[in-house]
């Protein structure tokens, strides 16, 4: 890993890179410069490749494989005879509005019976990696609680809401966007904040098309072989009352490769109730004293299914009004 990151480093502007962050220095002497190294990309980027995370890199091999595997076997014939395709085919050279050039699949604990089961390892594999992803996103959470003065435990306590422990949501996108022959007229994903609390994104070691904004233009997140990238949510960016900000995302689609997207996301249960950190509403720093409003997940989630692709913060008016 070492070896790759000085590659990259050679290969791309760092200034206008998105950080790559070592998560095991958490556990020796440079667990002070890591934290605030940590908390910096979540200040001035909202993403952060996190590498060295913990993940067996056996485990990371065979998520791709079966990925992989599954679009070929259960979802490439299927996407031909997609709305997108269609729309693409039949609207001359307009440009498309309102859809995306992405196929996924939405893996959660409830609807363990409707994974695929066509492609052999998927659903074994799944399970194994999305237990590893949740521990990993809840140490990272710890983290967040440290930087910001929190006690150990308050995010997730307030993901998990007033039902008791574990009610946190987990979810995993798997997404595959494949090869468009008119690149120009649709985007793999249009731009968006992601909803929730912690996204934790193994994308494709090749294929970019993954961009943050940030300063007033797209910065690329290039590839890096068996990083997890970690994006900060809306949920986190209330509860650290807006010193830490969710960021402005796309993809973009491409003519000549099939790009591969796993993203799990550590979200509130829908009854929880979010709202910033009492500790944070303290906080004199001109840039912190707005106030973020106190509402439940599940009435934003409402609010975010009807406006994903428009800005934030009429999503935090509209539910602070419900």
């Amino acid at each position: 890993m070492a070896v790759l990151l000085f590659f990259f480093f050679l290969l791309f502007d760092i200034s206008r890179a998105i950080p790559v962050l070592d998560f095991s220095k958490l556990n020796g002497h440079e667990r002070a410069k890591t934290l605030a190294h940590i908390a910096n990309a979540c200040e001035d980027w909202g993403f952060f490749h996190l590498v060295n995370h913990g993940i067996a890199e056996d485990l990371l091999e065979r998520v791709k494989k079966v990925s992989t595997d599954f679009y070929k076997l259960e979802r490439e014939e299927n996407f031909k005879n997609s709305k997108v395709v269609k729309l693409l085919n039949e609207t001359g050279d307009k440009k498309l509005e309102n859809v995306d050039w992405e196929d996924i699949v939405t893996l959660t604990d409830d609807n363990v019976n409707e994974w695929p089961s066509q492609t052999p390892g998927f659903k074994e594999t799944f399970k194994e990696f999305r237990y590893e992803l949740k521990k990993l996103a809840e140490k990272i959470l710890e983290v967040l609680d440290e930087n910001l003065g929190l006690p150990k435990g308050h995010i997730k306590k307030a993901f998990d809401g007033e039902e008791g422990e574990n009610n946190a949501f987990f979810g995993t996108k798997v997404s595959h966007y494949p090869p468009c022959p008119n690149p120009e007229r649709v985007i793999g994903l249009r731009p968006h904040t992601d909803a929730g609390g912690l996204i934790l994104l193994f994308q494709d070691d090749e294929v970019g098309g993954l961009q943050v904004w940030k300063d007033g233009e797209w910065i690329d997140v290039e590839p890096l072989k068996n990083t997890i990238v970690i994006s900060v949510g809306d949920q986190i960016e209330v509860i650290s009352n807006g010193r830490y900000k969710s960021a402005w995302h796309r993809i973009f689609s491409t003519t000549d490769s099939n790009r591969r997207s796993v993203a799990s996301y550590y979200n509130p249960s829908h009854k929880a109730t979010i709202a910033p950190a009492p500790q944070l509403m303290k906080e004199t720093n001109e840039e912190w004293n707005q106030a973020y409003p106190k509402f439940v997940f599940g009435d934003y989630m409402s609010v975010y299914y009807q406006q994903k692709f428009h800005p934030k913060e009429p999503r935090f008016q509209a539910v602070s009004a419900m």
